[in-house]
């Protein structure tokens, strides 16, 4: 049964997920001594955090030395009027577009692309321009991470 209703979480939920983010390996014995609660506590939170769906998943963070073997672009991409539907599903075939989000303002959805090389990454810009449906693109080629607390939303 699939309950709808938004999960509370209190405080201590909260902090569970802040040090999760920070370190999803971290051991239950390491995060109770850190919440100041009980082993048993921390386990059965974990539980209903999965069960509830709050945590959907557990992933993997690629590393610093793997990631500047390429390049990563955020892209806003202006679609025309009835196309979002054709749009979304002809970039979620194209291997390199990691994350791609509906947002509000100037862009009807911003794309988050991984490339091995600039050539590479200017053949994917034109494959998404060219996309039947799409009236604009704006990309922004990401220089530095300054904050990552893991994948984006």
């Amino acid at each position: 049964m699939s309950d709808s209703r938004p999960v509370a979480l209190d405080e201590i939920d909260r902090q569970l997920i802040s040090l999760l983010q920070i370190n999803a390996r971290e051991s239950v014995a390491t995060l109770a001594r850190q919440l100041g609660i009980a082993r048993t506590t921390v386990t059965s939170r974990l539980a209903r955090l999965e069960k509830t769906k709050v945590i959907s998943g557990y992933g993997v963070r690629l590393g610093q030395r793997l990631i500047d073997g390429g390049l990563q672009a955020y892209v806003g991409i202006k679609v025309q009027p009835r196309s979002g539907k054709d749009v979304v599903r002809r970039l979620s075939t194209m291997g390199q577009v990691q994350q791609l989000c509906a947002v509000s303002g100037e862009f009807d959805y911003v794309a988050w692309l991984r490339s091995d090389s600039p050539e590479q990454l200017d053949q994917l810009l034109d494959q998404i321009g060219s996309v039947e449906g799409v009236e604009k693109t704006t990309t922004s080629i990401i220089l530095s991470s300054k904050v990552d607390r893991g994948q984006p939303v």
